[in-house]
């Protein structure tokens, strides 16, 4: 009698980022990343030259300030237009959109113009991250959603490292027109690669449409932004204006976040709060890392600017690492963790400034935050998208980035407030902008503990 044995079943191959099944799309979504952080960064680098050459050093702060605000126009809009048709529509718009703003701002004949294409560029560019967070949760199976957000942490290592020399050589050599047009090519085959994605999506039935006041609170949260971050360096009764602006922010978040996100609720709410408060503290603290270093310390700029090297680095690796180590790390756990490291890297940044020790603790402080930032801040996209259905993946995609991006503004308005008032004292002014990263920080290791699924 013999004993037939069962055939055995190959193990099927975990799945990869690069296989043929999402080759393409990742590549396509990784340059369009590229795209987003090298315009990030070279922009920063000729924006003098652009001011000075158009008579424009007036508005140079609100070159900067003003994609940011209209960013979250385009978030909200794009994350109710996905939820209603799905993500090909608002992304093929974005990139329509950014790249408008770019053609508008390399053929600006002033600054007025420049900047008026810098509002097209921030509604773009806010919807393009809002899409793109919606082909995440659409396009790529659970296990590889943590090596997709490390893949866009990657996406911004190079232009942070050759960004702001490339754009400098383009200037010299073209003119600084150039650096705006020249990524028009970049924007365009990008979105062609993921093209081919979003056409094999099922088709979508149309969902409920938003309401139309979530728009409005969302125009309306970006001009109170505008209005912190202008009246906050000034003295007297328009620095009191202030308060009522900063009222008006904490009101539009009411209503373009899920409910109880500013009061840390349990779930989604405590990741969408995790991570606004996480871009709080880290944005805060980079804005000053190279004034004190050069300011405390007395380093060159290029000195004091290898530390936003190495925090590039630093990001992008410890974001490898956690999509390495996938389930094996909670999203929860990663959150805690990640900001456990932000808080840890805030507080001994401050106490550095204040001891005024050698500045390699400095840079090491800011490094171990960068480190937080990477292991944390890519596990709250994937958590948003493991409590998001298809009805509700494009508001909560959505809510993620206006968390994101207000977060962060009002952070820096409050440091700039903070810098000015201590300057007006005995008090070295980089001490309380410092001191608020760091008790931003400890808000986000609380939320990150609630982060959990009810």
């Amino acid at each position: 009698m013999t004993l037939s044995a069962e055939p055995v079943q190959p193990v099927a191959a975990p799945p990869r980022l690069l296989s043929t099944t999402y080759a393409v799309t990742t590549i396509g979504m990784f340059s369009l990343c590229a795209l987003v952080a090298f315009e990030a960064t070279a922009v920063t680098t000729v924006m003098p030259t652009v001011a000075d050459q158009l008579d424009g050093l007036r508005l140079y702060a609100l070159s900067f300030s003003a994609p940011l605000a209209s960013g979250v126009v385009g978030m909200v809009a794009a994350g109710a237009w996905s939820d209603r048709r799905g993500p090909a529509a608002p992304l093929a718009a974005a990139l329509g959109l950014f790249a408008l703003g770019l053609l508008v701002c390399g053929g600006a004949p002033s600054m007025e113009v420049l900047v008026l294409g810098r509002v097209l560029q921030g509604l773009g560019g806010g919807a393009l991250t809002v899409g793109l967070y919606v082909v995440v949760g659409l396009v790529f199976p659970a296990a590889l959603q943590p090596a997709v957000f490390a893949s866009f942490a990657a996406a911004w290592v190079l232009p942070s490292l050759f960004g702001p020399a490339l754009a400098a050589f383009v200037a010299d050599a073209v003119g600084w027109r150039w650096v705006f047009l020249g990524a028009v090519a970049l924007g365009v085959a990008s979105g062609c690669l993921v093209a081919p994605s979003l056409r094999r999506l099922p088709p979508r039935t149309s969902g409920e449409r938003a309401p139309r006041s979530r728009l409005a609170w969302a125009g309306v949260g970006a001009v109170a932004v505008l209005a912190l971050d202008l009246l906050g360096s000034r003295r007297g009764v328009a620095m009191a204006l202030a308060v009522p602006a900063m009222v008006v922010v904490v009101l539009a978040l009411r209503h373009l976040l899920p409910a109880g996100s500013l009061l840390a609720r349990r779930g989604l709410p405590s990741v969408i709060g995790t991570r606004g408060l996480m871009s709080a503290a880290f944005f805060c603290a980079e804005a000053y890392i190279v004034y004190v270093l050069q300011e405390r310390w007395g380093l060159t700029p290029g000195t004091a600017g290898l530390a936003l090297s190495a925090v590039g680095v630093t990001w992008a690796a410890s974001s490898h690492v956690q999509s390495r180590l996938g389930d094996r790390v909670s999203n929860t756990a990663a959150m805690r963790w990640g900001t456990g490291l932000l808080l840890i890297g805030t507080a001994g940044l401050g106490l550095v400034v204040w001891a005024h020790v050698h500045p390699v603790l400095a840079m090491a402080s800011y490094v171990v935050a960068g480190a937080g930032m990477g292991f944390g801040y890519p596990r709250t996209g994937v958590a948003m998208l493991a409590a998001s259905s298809d009805s509700d993946r494009g508001f909560n995609s959505s809510a993620l980035s206006v968390a994101d991006s207000l977060g962060a503004a009002v952070a820096l308005s409050g440091a700039g407030i903070a810098f000015t008032v201590a300057s007006r004292t005995d008090v070295l002014p980089f001490l309380p902008v410092f001191a608020l990263a760091t008790v931003v920080a400890a808000l986000a290791a609380v939320t990150s503990s609630r982060t959990a699924p009810r």
